[in-house]
Order: structure tokens, then sequence, then C-alpha cells
């Protein structure tokens, strides 16, 4: 028998650990590039002195934007239950198909428990928006395939 909230635990911990990993990640360039910034000095080249920090600040905006996405996908694990099932699949669901299996969740990809493989996907994303709401024997059409929600 497969014990459904142990695995959810394991995938809401494995979606934990994804996110502490990347925000850890995008920290660290922040402070990298803002140690470069700060310890760029004027020289007697200007134009490439001015260059370089221009390419500083454009890649601490992209980092800024990365630790806002971070910052989202903490708040989204979150909001994440481990309660009875209410029927229909939702925030938090783990979802058996014909072709894979799903944790409804963030987007952190691949995650293998006890040797099965599971793809913990947002509810944003196009596969993950037709699982919402549904239930057991459910099916829906992905990429011109017939996927069955057996469970």
């Amino acid at each position: 028998m497969i014990d459904y909230l142990a695995i959810k635990e394991k995938l809401y911990k494995a979606c934990a650990f994804f996110v502490e990993e990347k925000y850890n990640t995008v920290t660290a360039s922040i402070e990298s590039y803002k140690k470069a910034l700060f310890s760029e000095t004027k020289s007697s080249a200007g134009d490439k002195h001015e260059t370089g920090r221009a390419m500083l600040q454009l890649e601490m905006e992209k980092a800024g934007q990365q630790l806002t996405g971070v910052i989202e996908m903490k708040k989204v694990l979150n909001k994440i239950t481990f309660e009875n099932s209410t029927g229909f699949s939702c925030l938090g669901s783990l979802i058996f198909t014909n072709k894979l299996n799903y944790f409804l969740a963030i987007s952190a990809g691949k995650i293998i428990i006890e040797n099965k493989t599971y793809y913990a996907i947002s509810t944003n994303s196009p596969i993950g928006q037709q699982l919402l709401g549904k239930k057991v024997g459910d099916s829906i059409s992905f990429n011109k395939a017939k996927i069955l929600n057996i469970l």
C-alpha cells in the first residue's frame, strides 16, 4: 500500500530544499555583484569602467528578479497543507496518471522518491492549470496526448 502522506511530505521537503538552494545561490550572486560593483575603481579607460559597472548593474537586476521568484516559491510552499484530500486536485496534491506522476506545488522538476519519479510542477504551468480541480477518473489532453488522471 502506498503511503501518500509520506510521499507528499518527502516531495514537499525536496521542493523546500530546491528553493533553499536557489535562494542561497541567488543571494551569493547578489553579494558577489555588490562587492564587484563597490570595488570597481575609476581607471583611465573611463568607457571601459562605465561599461563594466553597467553590466554589473544589469546582472544585479536579473539576480533581484530571481530572488523575487524564489521568495514567491517559498510563499507557495507555505500554503501547502497535508490534510485529507478534498477529492479534487489542488495545491499540494499528488497526482498519478497513466503517463507521469505530479506534485502540484512549485516548478522544481524531476524528483525521485522511493525509486519512483515525480514531477513537481507549478499550478501556473500549462499542465498544472489543466490538472487543477480534476478528480479521480478525469482526463485531460496535453501536447496532443490523452492523460488519464487515475488517482
